[in-house]
């Protein structure tokens, strides 16, 4: 094989035992990795609860890690979410997916339950379980410092769970690295019910290529399309102030979601932009294996500077001001392992019911207290939507079939609206996110308060984004180039002759085979909604920009054209026909 190892590791944590998984070459062209083979080898196992032993955690790399291709150090974690019941899956980045290959394998799946908490080595030489009964209760940062201290481990890539995962978070996270999340839910929470407590990963074997002068071919032209990309390395870019440079943008389109989506406008967001901690952190780069945009932030003292979700969340979203409190809420959170959206929009659930104002003293209380499992605290842990329903309010959670809305209010995007309704893990924007073209105005400008067409931009998206996970790469890179570029990467690495249509009509399969995981799950029509809310109430409109409600019919009308589009009868659910069309099991 070029670009594949043609091995994934299988890991027994009852029985302690490991095997190889050799599958055959087809599969590996139909999968292409990823997010794609995750779905393939999860597939029949997804009628098992998160917490059955039986029930996979899967670790896939794709054919791009470990070569020169642009953003090629990332992988995907997939499982079944405690916090959703659904399909739930992971793009992360720092270096463990390059790591990993070099080490011999495409993937990990792990399955079984320890007895004991425990620890994964994985070398190119072997496999061996550790006690991990030592790295309990402890820091994720102290975590990663014993894991980097230990004979051997030092220069591997890690990934471990924290207190967070280990006191019944249900959207605790993976921390890789020390800093990357697999952090939507609830991975972490799977991880640790199977008393997985790290996963350390060395090596040093090289991906064999298929054509070096193709895939540096494909390098160069990415490069130069995302040299000419304003929103990757234009002066207000990614490259310059991260993912918060999406902060004022939100602001000044009046969609930035405040005082738990009640309002979309944040009066105090110029001291809270990303231009401020830049300024208050004197802010360096930083990023994964194989990225030369480098979006991550670090202050001068080592400070992680908080991601855009992060910064709006803590800041908006609960009504406060206090710049160095939303670095202190990231701290929290990545120390403990847990997710910032989820986090920020359950104390924002928890402020509303409650009418409390959430200080920075309380913000950073009410966090701790999440984490540590204690008092009322430890309800919140358990998603907005159950704390929601507890309090008799389930209407004021922001969710999506469980999972916490982000820091994009679709009365200010409807795109978002019809993407958050669909999505196979919930309330997420990574599956379309229609921002591109209603905000970006990237590859395309649609008008955003609008919902006519939206349904085939969202069917491409995410057909698009689930390639972009199986490759695996950096959705980023995609406001500069296309799968046209990446096809031709893949085939410089592997051989395999493809295009950008037959590697959409890949996606398409891998998307819809989700949509027939949740289906057995029980989940249909009823699910891909969005809060009554935002279709009742008003944003918070100005003179020259009308935030209203959106339509329901509308909504309607354009879910059912989504449905006709993905090949889904009335109520969401997977036809024969498609599945015959698709080559799938219905």
């Amino acid at each position: 094989m070029h670009g594949w190892t043609g091995k994934i590791l299988t890991v027994n944590l009852t029985e302690q035992t490991t095997a190889e998984l050799n599958l055959p070459v087809n599969v590996y062209q139909r999968e292409i990795g990823g997010k794609g083979l995750c779905g393939a080898l999860l597939f029949e196992h997804f009628c098992h609860a998160w917490n059955d032993p039986r029930m996979p955690l899967a670790f896939m790399t794709g054919p791009l890690n470990n070569t020169s291709s642009p953003t090629s150090g990332r992988m995907t974690v997939m499982s079944r979410s405690p916090l959703t019941g659904a399909v739930c899956d992971a793009s992360v980045g720092g270096r463990l997916g390059t790591v990993l290959k070099r080490a011999g394998y495409d993937g990990v799946l792990v399955t079984g339950r320890s007895e004991q908490w425990c620890g994964l080595v994985i070398t190119e030489n072997g496999v061996a379980f550790q006690d991990a009964a030592h790295l309990t209760g402890l820091a994720v940062s102290d975590i990663h410092g014993r894991l980097l201290a230990a004979p051997g481990l030092q220069k591997g890539a890690h990934a471990m769970v924290g207190p967070a995962a280990e006191n019944g978070v249900r959207y605790a996270a993976i921390v890789f690295d020390g800093h990357y999340f697999a952090g939507r839910g609830g991975l972490g929470l799977v991880m640790a019910e199977k008393k997985l407590k790290f996963l350390s990963v060395s090596g040093s074997l090289k991906t064999d290529v298929f054509d070096r002068d193709e895939l540096k071919a494909a390098q160069e032209e990415i490069y130069r399309l995302v040299a000419a990309s304003p929103v990757l390395t234009g002066d207000l870019g990614l490259a310059n102030y991260g993912t918060g440079a999406l902060y004022d943008l939100m602001r000044s389109r009046r969609m930035m979601p405040t005082n738990n989506f009640r309002e979309t406008y944040f009066e105090s967001a110029p001291s809270m932009n990303a231009y401020a901690y830049k300024k208050r952190y004197a802010t360096k780069k930083f990023g994964c294996a194989g990225c030369h945009i480098l979006c991550k932030k670090v202050g001068a003292q080592g400070d992680i500077i908080p991601e855009f979700e992060t910064m709006s969340h803590f800041s908006a979203l609960v009504g406060n001001t206090d710049l160095d409190a939303v670095v202190a809420a990231n701290r929290l959170c990545n120390e403990a392992g847990m997710d910032t959206i989820s986090a920020g929009v359950a104390l924002a659930t928890h402020a509303e019911i409650t009418g409390r104002q959430m200080t920075p003293a309380a913000i950073l209380t009410m966090l701790e207290n999440i984490a540590s499992g204690r008092g009322d605290a430890a309800l919140l842990g358990q998603g907005a939507l159950r704390y929601a329903c507890e309090a008799g309010r389930p209407e004021v959670a922001m969710v999506s079939k469980g999972l916490e809305f982000p820091a994009y209010d679709p009365r200010g995007a409807y795109g978002m609206a019809l993407a958050y309704a669909t999505s196979t893990r919930g309330g997420c924007h990574l599956r379309a996110y229609p921002v591109a073209h209603e905000i970006l105005r990237k590859p395309v400008a649609t008008d955003r308060f609008s919902l006519s067409g939206k349904a085939r931009i969202i069917k491409i998206s995410e057909d698009m984004n689930a390639v972009v996970d199986s490759l695996t790469a950096c959705k980023f890179l995609f406001f500069a180039a296309s799968l046209e570029e990446y096809a031709r990467a893949l085939q410089g690495v592997t051989g395999m002759r493809t295009s950008a249509q037959a590697l959409l009509k890949t996606g398409e399969r891998i998307y819809y085979r989700e949509r027939i995981m949740n289906a057995r799950n029980g989940f249909t029509a009823e699910d891909d909604d969005i809060p009554v809310r935002f279709f009742q109430e008003s944003g918070s409109s100005s003179e020259s920009i009308q935030i209203a409600p959106i339509d329901r019919e509308a909504f309607l009308q354009e879910r059912a054209a989504y449905y006709r589009i993905r090949g889904l009868d009335a109520q969401g659910l997977p036809t024969p026909e498609k599945c015959q069309e698709l080559a799938l099991p219905c």
